[in-house]
């Protein structure tokens, strides 16, 4: 099993940025892939990005591609979701989810572990 702890969130104009961190529990860190979901009220749980467990592979939405990057360091056994470029409709509470196994997926129910959330507020 693995626990994760999102933190980075927070009030931002848009055009600003923020970086996400999400902290996972445990000595196996680089064996889950990792990804991010997003969800504002009233809407499902959307993708957003996605990285494979050694990191050699990434996917991103249409929506935040050019302006979001994932990155993760195994030796702190955590996942980053820079955020540049935030547009108001960005807003969310942004989620970090883990799935066992090397490869990722877009789809918010292959996880099997999640995060607690952060919100994520563009004002206009």
């Amino acid at each position: 099993q693995v626990q994760l702890v999102e933190s980075g969130g927070g009030l931002v104009q848009a055009g600003g940025s923020l970086r996400l961190s999400c902290a996972g529990s445990g000595r196996t860190f680089s064996t889950y892939a990792m990804g991010w979901f997003r969800q504002a009220p009233g809407t499902e749980r959307d993708f957003v990005a996605a990285i494979s467990g050694v990191g050699s592979s990434t996917s991103y939405s249409n929506f935040v591609k050019g302006r979001f990057t994932i990155s993760r360091e195994n030796a702190k056994n955590t996942v980053y979701l820079q955020m540049n470029s935030l547009k108001p409709e960005d807003t969310a509470v942004y989620y970090c989810a883990a799935v066992r196994g090397p490869s990722y997926y877009t789809l918010a129910y292959r996880y099997d572990y999640w995060g607690q959330g952060t919100q994520v507020t563009v004002s206009s």
